[in-house]
């Protein structure tokens, strides 16, 4: 069977092209799609590199790592999934931007009555955020920092707020403040404009951060050290806190005495289980080592979607059919300041 596919081709462009749908293998299901949603930077992050420097030819890359649809077939083991029923998909490789997809189960999660594809096609960069927050180990009341909102971002600021946590939302693009706000974050900065730092103690009434993320990709120092410099103060002059990095940052900093008593943590994906090939094609780990897999932080994502209690679509900007996914790809590229949410529909 063939299928329509998105793809990055050498020149940076995005290209709708046509191929072979993989066999279903054991394991996994066979979905119609309904909706994909970009995800910019990991997606897209050399994309604006490859059209301002020549590339060597080669055959379109095609990309996606989360969507939702239908279920039209299912593989060989898999109970928990029926033909018909409505899923959201993640993982690479796996979740294309894509009119059909072959995904293993444990990467499908069933979309609950009252959420729609469109907003169930997010529950990948959803999971990243809750996964991110779960890292943090925030405390009900607790002050925290997200500096970076994009859409992870975005997420991790409302799992925050859910948490029970004071949010402040720091970012240069006013668009995406204003998606913040529009999410009921309660604090927002913008960074090009305000010192964060400040208006992190002025938020905080003075006690200081208890908690920062920093959610976005490349050089990120500088974020870090603000961070660093909103987190408490002890007595003896010493910062403590905690940090945790979601997305491709590279930062430099020392440690030991030259960090204080700060804990820096990594936030990878998901959660566990995603690129565990045994995990994502049915096997389980033990519930009481590994309370939130891949799996129940999807679950958990989609049913705050339905509780109403986890925005989506409204940080949504833009819609697109899977045809053109070249002005999709463009206006992400040439206009980031204009563009958070992109939704493909074949």
């Amino acid at each position: 069977m063939m299928r329509k596919v998105g793809a990055i081709d050498y020149r940076g462009r995005g290209v709708c092209i046509e191929g072979d749908l993989p066999e279903l293998a054991a394991g996994q299901v066979q979905v119609e799609v309904a909706a994909s949603l970009i995800s910019p930077g990991t997606e897209l992050g050399r994309v604006k590199h490859m059209r301002s420097e020549p590339q060597q030819e080669r055959p379109p890359r095609p990309f996606g790592y989360a969507n939702a649809g239908v279920v039209e077939r299912v593989g060989e083991g898999v109970e928990q999934f029926s033909v018909g029923q409505k899923v959201a998909c993640m993982g690479g490789g796996y979740a294309l931007h894509a009119d059909r997809v072959c995904v293993p189960q444990n990467l499908c999660a069933p979309v609950p009555d009252g959420v729609s594809l469109e907003a169930a096609a997010s529950v990948h960069l959803a999971a990243t955020g809750l996964h991110a927050i779960r890292r943090t180990a925030p405390l009900f009341g607790e002050n925290g920092m997200v500096v970076g909102m994009g859409l992870v971002g975005q997420f991790s600021a409302q799992f925050g707020q859910l948490s029970g946590c004071h949010i402040l939302a720091v970012d240069r693009v006013p668009m995406r403040l204003e998606k913040a706000r529009g999410a009921r974050i309660e604090g927002w900065v913008n960074g090009a404009e305000s010192d964060p730092v400040a208006a992190a103690d002025q938020f905080s009434a003075g006690c200081g951060m208890d908690f920062g993320i920093i959610a976005f990709g490349g050089e990120a120092t500088s974020a870090f050290e603000q961070l660093y410099s909103s987190l408490k103060t002890t007595p003896d002059g010493h910062r403590m806190g905690r940090i945790t990095i979601v997305g491709g940052a590279h930062i430099s900093h020392g440690f030991a005495a030259g960090l204080g008593n700060v804990d820096v943590r990594s936030a990878a994906r998901t959660g566990p289980g995603y690129h565990d090939e045994a995990y994502e094609h049915g096997s389980n780990y033990p519930p009481v080592f590994v309370e939130w897999p891949t799996q129940r932080n999807l679950n958990e994502c989609l049913r705050a979607m339905a509780s109403g209690a986890l925005q989506v679509e409204s940080l949504y900007t833009h819609e697109f059919a899977l045809s053109d996914i070249a002005d999709a790809v463009d206006v992400l590229v040439e206009t980031p300041d204009q563009a958070l949410g992109v939704v493909l529909k074949p």
